[in-house]
């Protein structure tokens, strides 16, 4: 998987560069087929503000998307990755649905 990482308007800390690249290594496990992933962070305002993070997610014929915002980079980058975690398991079950129903139309086929 590809992982492009983009900070806007701030340089990124290591620290949080390895924690994105250690949480989305983990989707993989989900789903094999993951092509790459843009992460987007982001202050909404220059002091004591949210954080935001969105990261758009690639695989074969879809595009998945999660933005949130919080106290904390790491923060919006865990919930982030949970919220693509849950749109993986429902493209996963759709692709085995989608199959289930063509091996039922040959299987019924004379």
């Amino acid at each position: 998987m590809h992982i492009q990482i983009t900070a806007r308007h701030f340089k990124i800390h290591d620290s949080i560069r390895d924690h994105i690249t250690k949480e989305l290594e983990k989707l993989e496990k989900f789903f094999d087929g993951i092509i790459s992933c843009e992460v987007v962070l982001y202050y909404e305002r220059p002091q004591n503000s949210r954080k935001h993070c969105e990261m758009t997610l690639k695989v074969k014929g879809y595009k998945l998307f999660a933005a949130v915002d919080s106290d904390d980079f790491f923060k919006s980058v865990d919930m982030s990755v949970e919220k693509l975690e849950r749109q993986l398991k429902k493209y996963k079950d759709k692709l085995r649905e989608k199959d289930k129903k063509m091996v039922r139309e040959v299987n019924a086929k004379p």
